[in-house]
């Protein structure tokens, strides 16, 4: 449910032969489970930026066949182009985009700019957060030089690559260097303004952007240069970390606008970057009217963006994703110029599973699925389902308790719990397409040949494997059901008491999916070979069962009480 994402954007030094950057794309596209999101060539720098996505393991081996393939391709003794460069792969950068941390991806890109380095015998440098020093963070420092200076850069004890040789032979010749790195997710935006000025345009992003404005000497706009005793110039820096920015008109909107990349969303997050240009466009006469994302955006930038809002509005995040995001769509104004596709602009969104799952079903077509000749889905899927209108059920009470009139002060407290409900009904809709994949794991098996002694071996094992698999994933089941009493207690106690009995139905549905799963979890126990695992997993069905029945009982007394009262 939660995949590792990585995006690596590798610039390759060929943006005119169409042939050439095919064949680089084709290694990409043929590593399974990389999404390829966007090819982007140039002319004049003859240069081609790539952009793929998908876990780190396939990433870094669609990376490493691409760089494979432009070093067979590409002759950087007669490249000529625009851009700075140092190889046929110029730069190589992973960038992490969920579930993934900036210290983990440094891990993949070092070991990836390794591989390079002793296998394909190209000279690589680590840059940015992979750099092996502070001197080598910079990009540019490292493609000083560029592919003209190699043979220089070489003789420098300073400037040895971090992986592959450090000599300028017939090889490297031909590829050049590379430079891999990981870097944070580089989010180009800009924000539209109700005027033309230009002017105005660059005074909002020089408050707000990181490096400022030059310091001037008496008057701010027309004073000379403060220099410093080296002679650079010096500058008030601007409210917002991680961010460049500029003013520019665009003749095609007929506007002015504050195009800004935010090169570290974690210091500044999209949404507190627009209320600081907001902020700052005021101060001078001028009003945002909305905002343009170029390109693609991390899912978790909106739904940041949507929580960020709804709770300024006091409002409870605990509702659909789809309605998170249509609260930052309209509160940042994505949709001020054209209409905002979210399916077409988030990331996760486009590398989405597309096959066929039980949860996208309507109520009846899941159970006309359930009542067909076919055993899947079952009594697992279905209770985790039952767990997840249970959930669902304790969150609808969150949510109408932070809505209800009088009990403003308390709206905080129950949007905590109405996400909390929702996390776990998310989490169980997920376990009902699991607990599906893992009967048909073990259907899979039956499918394995058996003519060899090694074939049965083989076949056994799998299907020992198989029914651990399919006994875990109810397990699993139980215990996110039984997370839901505690958010299901606190509306029983807390919660409006008009919607009590909804409570109550959905204590009643996370016993029954408690219960529901465990059967799921003992028959399919039975079938393991070993009994120590099988025994202790039928343990702890047994205690987390124990539990849900005394709490569900515990809650229904409070309810029936609360509904006798009235």
């Amino acid at each position: 449910m939660n995949r590792r994402l990585v995006e690596c954007v590798p610039n390759f030094s060929e943006g005119r032969d169409m042939a050439v950057i095919d064949q680089i794309t084709a290694e990409i596209k043929s590593v399974e489970g990389v999404s390829l999101l966007n090819v982007d060539p140039g002319f004049a720098t003859n240069r081609t930026v790539v952009t793929f996505i998908g876990e780190p393991e396939v990433v870094c081996e669609a990376a490493f066949k691409a760089v494979r393939k432009a070093q067979e391709l590409i002759d950087m003794r007669g490249h000529h182009g625009e851009h700075p460069r140092m190889g046929a792969t110029d730069v190589c950068p992973l960038v992490p985009v969920a579930n993934i941390t900036m210290e983990e991806t440094v891990e993949y890109a070092r070991a990836l700019a390794k591989r390079v380095g002793e296998e394909l015998s190209i000279p690589v440098y680590c840059y940015e957060s992979a750099a092996s020093s502070p001197a080598r963070k910079n990009l540019a420092v490292v493609r000083a030089g560029e592919y003209e200076g190699l043979a220089k850069k070489f003789e420098d004890p300073n400037m040895q690559p971090d992986f592959g040789p450090a000599v300028l032979d017939e090889s490297v010749a031909k590829s050049g260097a590379t430079a891999v790195g990981a870097r944070d997710f580089l989010l180009a935006v800009n924000y539209n303004l109700n005027t033309t000025s230009t002017r105005r345009a660059n005074a909002i992003a020089f408050d707000v952007r990181e490096k400022g404005r030059p310091k001037r000497e008496g008057n701010p706009i027309t004073g000379k240069k403060v220099v410093d005793e080296n002679g650079k110039v010096v500058y008030i820096p601007g409210t917002l970390k991680g961010t460049k920015a500029i003013g520019w008109f665009i003749d095609e909107y007929g506007i002015a606008q504050v195009s800004m990349n935010i090169t570290d969303m974690y210091a500044t997050p999209l949404h507190i970057a627009f209320e600081e240009v907001c902020s700052k466009a005021a101060a001078r006469g001028v009003r945002v009217t909305g905002t343009e994302i170029v390109g693609l955006v991390p899912k978790k930038v909106l739904i940041d963006a949507g929580k960020y809002f709804l709770a300024k509005q006091h409002r409870s995040a605990g509702i659909a994703e789809s309605e998170i995001i249509k609260i930052a769509v309209k509160s940042l104004g994505l949709d001020d110029l054209c209409p905002f596709k979210a399916e077409e602009k988030v990331i996760e969104y486009l590398i989405a599973d597309k096959s066929r799952k039980l949860v996208d079903m309507t109520c009846t077509g899941f159970a006309e699925e359930t009542a067909s000749e076919s055993p899947a889905p079952g009594g697992g899927s279905v209770a985790a389902y039952m767990g997840s209108l249970g959930a669902a059920l304790g969150t609808m009470v969150a949510n109408l308790s932070a809505h209800k009139p009088g009990w403003d002060d308390k709206w905080d407290f129950f949007a905590k719990y109405a996400e909390e409900g929702h996390a776990i009904m998310d989490e169980l809709i997920h376990l009902v397409d699991e607990d599906t994949a893992a009967f048909n794991k073990i259907m899979a098996v039956f499918g394995m040949p058996k003519s060899t002694p090694e074939e049965k071996a083989a076949r056994a094992e799998a299907m020992e494997a198989a029914t651990l698999y399919a006994t875990q994933v109810p397990l699993k089941t139980m215990k996110c059901a039984f997370k839901a009493f505690s958010m299901l207690s606190a509306m029983v106690e807390h919660g409006n008491p008009n919607s009590i009995s909804d409570a109550g139905v959905g204590a009643l549905a996370a016993r029954a999916a408690v219960l529901g799963a465990m059967l799921n979890v003992k028959i399919n126990a039975a079938g393991l070979k070993d009994r120590e695992a099988a025994d202790r997993l039928v343990a702890e069905a047994n205690e987390i069962a124990a539990k849900a029945n005394a709490l569900e009982a515990e809650l229904m007394e409070k309810v029936e009480k609360v509904i006798a009262g009235n």
